[in-house]
């Protein structure tokens, strides 16, 4: 593959970091793009020495001029507690933010790829979920700041695409794990690996039943940068891992990996908390000849390697 100048959007996040690391290893220079809201600029410090790696701190909800070939917007707090915290914001973030970065394609005729969401699905009525259902999404619940938001991304995404001719392309990626998570960020692997390596008990929403299919970064990192680099497909592409869990064997897998003594603790289930969620990945096995390698115990073991280095565990 030739060399690229490539935007990553969103590139000192958690997903961002790792797909910037990836497009340098692959050749291409890459420019990383982060207001640092939920952005770490740890997560790309150890790029920086890097010839072709340049960092810009910038928000997306201001336009920026760039030149670049590719790319990949993957700016938005993807996390409930981030998005939630600002919601104003999140749905600015992922309006501006696409027509932002929607604008400067068609300007330099770049291929665009949008960062979606299974939250697009809503709470399914359809499982597992595959691209053509449209979704059962509560438009003015706590949560639609962030689905909504990601919903009309996808709808410029189309729209520039029907109307300008802008080489658009949408992935929607299902529960991601792996190192640089933020420790407080209130995803659920990140939650329990962290309430177990400090022995304190594991929160289970609900009655654990809910199920949740999680993907490792790096498999979920090679089927984007598939998506991208394919001709004559646009998406929307489900990109995840079809093996699904309940939350209550999660939180067992995690005790049993850390070797922790804490036990399981039940809260209430939070509103508008989807109770099943798995992709159906045909599409992207045939399209991008893509599917996840790492099994669960495997991306745990050493997502957790990571968080024993980063978690100040209290003695």
């Amino acid at each position: 593959m030739s060399s690229k100048r490539v935007l990553v959007t969103g590139g000192a996040g958690f997903i961002g970091s790792h797909l910037c690391e990836r497009l340098l290893a692959d050749g291409h220079e890459v420019i990383c793009l982060d207001n640092y809201f939920t952005g770490r600029r740890e997560n790309i410090a150890h790029l920086l020495p890097h010839p072709r790696f340049e960092l810009i701190r910038h928000d997306v909800v201001q336009p920026i001029l760039l030149e670049a070939e590719q790319i990949y917007n993957f700016a938005c707090p993807a996390s409930p507690g981030a998005y939630q915290f600002n919601p104003v914001k999140t749905v600015k973030t992922s309006v501006m933010g696409a027509i932002n970065m929607l604008g400067l394609a068609k300007r330099v005729k770049a291929r665009i790829l949008q960062a979606s969401t299974s939250e697009v699905y809503g709470d399914p009525k359809v499982h597992p979920q595959v691209e053509s259902y449209w979704g059962n999404v509560n438009p003015i619940g706590i949560r639609s700041c962030y689905d909504e938001g990601k919903r009309v991304a996808e709808t410029l995404m189309f729209d520039y695409r029907r109307q300008n001719g802008v080489d658009s392309k949408i992935v929607r990626i299902f529960n991601t794990y792996g190192p640089r998570m933020r420790e407080n960020d209130g995803r659920v692997v990140s939650n329990f690996i962290v309430q177990a390596l400090r022995g304190e008990d594991l929160t289970v929403y609900g009655d654990g039943s809910q199920t949740r299919s999680f993907c490792f970064v790096d498999d979920l990192v090679e089927g984007v940068v598939r998506m991208m680099n394919t001709d004559n497909f646009f998406g929307p592409v489900n990109v995840g891992n079809p093996c699904e869990f309940t939350i209550l064997q999660l939180a067992e897998l995690v005790l049993a990996q850390t070797r922790s003594r804490a036990t399981i603790v039940y809260k209430p289930l939070p509103a508008d908390d989807p109770t099943q969620r798995q992709p159906d990945i045909t599409l992207a096995k045939d399209k991008l000849d893509w599917q996840p390698r790492v099994p669960l115990a495997e991306g745990l073991a050493r997502t957790i390697a990571y968080f024993r280095e980063v978690v100040q565990v209290q003695h």
